[in-house]
């Protein structure tokens, strides 16, 4: 691309230009000098000014400027076209998000504001992605993000994509099942959201490697987020972490929240919101090996500061690698004061030497 702004060879050649203003101004006032003297100008008082008087007038600044654009043609200005090329090697990172009914525990905040662990871990995970000053985190925008959700059952919510826009939409869209009422308050989809509010750890590790499988990257590494307990799934866990380790994907596990009681907003029949305690269990221990066995690690996070550190973390330990080379042509722009430069100093001389001559 062009660099619109000139570079300067020479730029020393500018501590002339005050040396050629002084110049200018101590020959124009030799030259005002009076060479002879007369007992009085009051009957000269009325005499008009010529035009080829007040041009003459001009003769020292049209000098100075003449000197001037020598100055900057000494600087040797030139514009340059710069091109840039970049060669990156991403990573690969599917994210592997635990949707099932305890991430609707509200014992995170944001902006000193209660939220469900759901809301805290989305919010996180797009500034970890599209990057946030704020956090302090860079965003990945090298690297081929895509994103599993998993409750009872796992499905592929975004594929692996450099479109981080996209996948932040995807991202915000998860959402834990809820129970639907008909008309008399009766839900209609109990068994349904049942299933899907268990947690099938297994089945969203084995989704996730298919997805990474298919795609070309330097490093390819799964971030595992889970509140819960592996409690259902085709796939065992172990089965997974066992896959993941041969096929050499790193597995980030990251648990969210505490064990124990927590509180939850619920719809009772009459669709009113309520609070009610439900009792959390994290399996710690399969995180860990998840983490271990794979040459990843296991981060635990209690609350929306302890997240943001712990994406921090992972943020420096996978990085892309960036080669950037950058190549300049310039094109010299010099002959163009040098010529107004000369030009004008030759039509002083010729103007001081003819039409603007004085005697003696």
């Amino acid at each position: 691309m062009w660099d619109w702004l000139p570079q300067w060879h020479t730029p020393q050649a500018f501590f002339l230009a005050p040396l050629a203003v002084a110049g200018v101004w101590w020959s124009a006032r030799a030259r005002n000098r009076p060479t002879a003297i007369f007992s009085s100008l009051q009957g000269l008082k009325d005499v008009p000014v010529t035009v080829a008087q007040r041009v003459k007038a001009w003769m020292p600044v049209i000098r100075c400027l003449g000197l001037l654009f020598l100055t900057v043609a000494l600087a040797r200005p030139q514009l340059g076209i710069t091109e840039t090329r970049v060669r990156t090697e991403g990573i690969a990172i599917e994210a592997a998000l635990d949707v099932s009914g305890s991430m609707e525990a509200m014992d995170f905040s944001l902006d000193d504001k209660q939220v469900t662990r759901l809301e805290a871990v989305k919010y996180v995970l797009g500034e970890f992605v599209a990057g946030s000053k704020g956090s302090g985190l860079r965003g990945r925008a090298n690297d081929l993000m895509g994103l599993v959700g998993f409750g009872g059952t796992a499905y592929s919510r975004c594929p692996l994509t450099l479109d981080h826009g996209a996948f932040v939409d995807v991202l915000n869209s998860l959402e834990v099942p809820r129970l639907i009422f008909d008309r008399q308050g009766r839900p209609i989809n109990r068994e349904l959201v049942q299933e899907e509010r268990a947690t099938a750890i297994g089945d969203a590790l084995a989704l996730a490697l298919d997805r990474l499988e298919q795609v070309e990257a330097k490093s390819k590494i799964i971030v595992l987020l889970s509140d819960g307990e592996s409690n259902v799934g085709v796939v065992e866990p172990e089965k997974a972490i066992e896959a993941a380790k041969k096929k050499g994907v790193k597995i980030y596990a990251i648990g969210i929240g505490h064990t124990g009681q927590a509180p939850i907003q619920v719809e009772d029949a009459y669709g009113r919101t309520v609070i009610e305690h439900i009792s959390v269990s994290l399996d710690e221990d399969l995180l860990r090996k998840a983490a271990e066995e794979t040459g990843g690690s296991y981060y635990h996070a209690e609350n929306t500061e302890a997240l943001v550190e712990v994406y921090k973390s992972i943020d420096q330990l996978e990085r892309s690698e960036t080669e950037q080379a950058v190549y300049t042509e310039y094109d010299e722009l010099f002959l163009i004061p040098l010529l107004a430069g000369l030009g004008l100093l030759l039509l002083e001389a010729v103007l001081m030497a003819t039409r603007f001559r004085a005697l003696p």
